[in-house]
């Protein structure tokens, strides 16, 4: 693997990490107001409600749940490098859904504004990047 294709993965598996702890850490109050999409949990559930109309009101508390567990472990994986092409194509699927369910609810511009799509998209080429170095795969 070139050293150019390793700084790529490294890169990628660091975006897509960072970004969902990011995004899970403005549920939970952990980013100055100023800069917060949420800021605390429960109106990360009400927005989460807006792009899941489709569930019933008492599915959303552990949709909510779910969506913010997977964020969590898919990122503590990436971070590790363990089974990097599985939990890479399983953020593609979680962003995926995030970007449709944003396009069809509240319209497509904020699934472009937030990059979500190309978040997706991203994460799904690290998943075909198949090469291992320095990952936690490497040593199984």
């Amino acid at each position: 693997m070139t050293m150019g294709r390793i700084a790529t993965k490294l890169f990628l598996r660091l975006a897509v990490s960072f970004s969902f702890l990011s995004a899970v850490a403005d549920r939970f109050g952990m980013w100055p107001e100023k800069y917060s999409a949420w800021g605390n949990w429960d109106k990360f559930v009400a927005y989460t409600h807006v792009i899941n109309p489709w569930f019933p009101e008492s599915m959303i508390p552990a949709v909510s749940a779910v969506a913010t567990t997977a964020e969590v472990v898919f990122a503590l994986c990436l971070l590790a490098g363990f089974k990097t092409e599985l939990f890479a194509k399983l953020s593609g699927v979680l962003l995926l859904l995030f970007a449709l369910a944003m396009s069809f609810t509240t319209g497509i511009k904020g699934a472009f504004d937030y990059s979500v799509f190309s978040a997706s998209a991203g994460a799904f080429a690290l998943s075909l990047m198949k090469e291992k170095y320095l990952e936690a795969d490497n040593l199984l």
